[in-house]
C-alpha cells in the first residue's frame, strides 16, 4: 500500500480530574448548574465517563444520578437516550440535557424540588496533550502504534475527536479518508460502537479491521 498524503501524528493524552464548586441535590439544581458549569465539566460527565458505565444500564452520569439518587427512572431513560455519536459540540450536548430536564419536571413538577439520597458532585476533566516523536505513514504503522497506546490517547484519537473535529468521524477515519484515500474503511472504523465496547474492546477492533483490510 502506497504511504499515506501526510503521516499520522501520535500524541500522548492525559486527563486531571477536578471536582467544582456546585453541587445539585434536587433535579431543579441539576437543570440550573447544567447551564452554567463549564464544557469541560459536561465532556467529563458524557464523553470522558462513558467508559464506566459500560456495565451499567444508563450512559452518562446524570442519568445514573437520577436513577440511583433520585429514583427518576423514565427521566433517567431520557437522559442516557441522548447519543453521544451524534454530538460534535459540547454546547450542543448541554441543551439537549437541559431539554430533557425540563420537559420531565414540565410533566412532573413535584420531582424538581424532591431532595436526592445524595448529591451530584459536578466535576470535570482538564485534558493534556503531549505530541510524541512518533507517527504512522501506512496503515500498517497506524495499527501498531493503536497497539501501544495508552486508553486515554485512545479515548482522545476515538472518541473525544468528535468534539475536536467537530465532525461525526474519529482521528483514525479522518486520517484514513484523507491521507490514505480509502474512504470505504475509514466508514468501517468509524463504525465500531463506542457504547457497546470497552477501550479494550476497541481497541482490538480497530487493529482487527486494519490489519484485515488488503494492502
Amino acid at each position: 500500500m502506497k504511504p499515506a498524503k501526510q503521516p499520522f501524528d501520535f500524541v500522548a493524552a492525559s486527563y486531571l480530574i477536578r471536582i467544582r464548586p456546585e453541587r445539585a441535590w434536587t433535579l431543579a439544581e441539576l437543570a440550573q448548574h447544567l447551564g452554567s458549569v463549564s464544557e469541560d465539566s459536561i465532556f467529563y460527565h458524557t464523553f470522558q465517563s462513558l467508559e464506566t458505565h459500560h456495565y451499567t444500564v444508563f450512559s452518562n452520569d446524570f442519568a445514573q444520578w437520577c436513577l440511583t439518587a433520585c429514583n427518576e427512572a423514565v427521566l433517567a431513560e431520557e437522559l442516557s437516550a441522548v447519543d453521544l455519536r451524534d454530538i460534535v459540540a459540547v454546547e450542543e450536548l448541554r441543551k439537549l440535557l437541559i431539554g430533557k430536564l425540563e420537559v420531565h419536571l414540565t410533566r412532573v413538577p413535584q420531582a424538581g424540588d424532591r431532595p436526592a439520597f445524595e448529591p451530584f458532585y459536578f466535576s470535570e476533566a482538564v485534558e493534556t496533550v503531549v505530541s510524541l516523536d512518533s507517527q504512522a505513514a501506512t496503515l500498517g504503522e497506524l495499527a501498531a502504534g493503536i497497539r501501544r497506546m495508552g486508553n486515554q490517547t485512545l479515548h482522545y484519537h476515538f472518541i473525544n475527536s468528535r468534539l475536536r473535529l467537530r465532525l461525526q468521524t474519529n482521528d483514525f477515519s479522518n486520517w484514513i479518508d484523507d491521507s490514505l484515500g480509502l474512504p470505504e474503511l475509514a466508514r468501517k472504523v468509524n463504525r465500531i460502537d463506542f457504547y457497546t465496547n470497552t477501550l479494550g474492546g476497541i481497541r482490538r477492533e480497530l487493529v482487527q479491521v486494519m490489519e484485515s483490510w488488503p494492502q
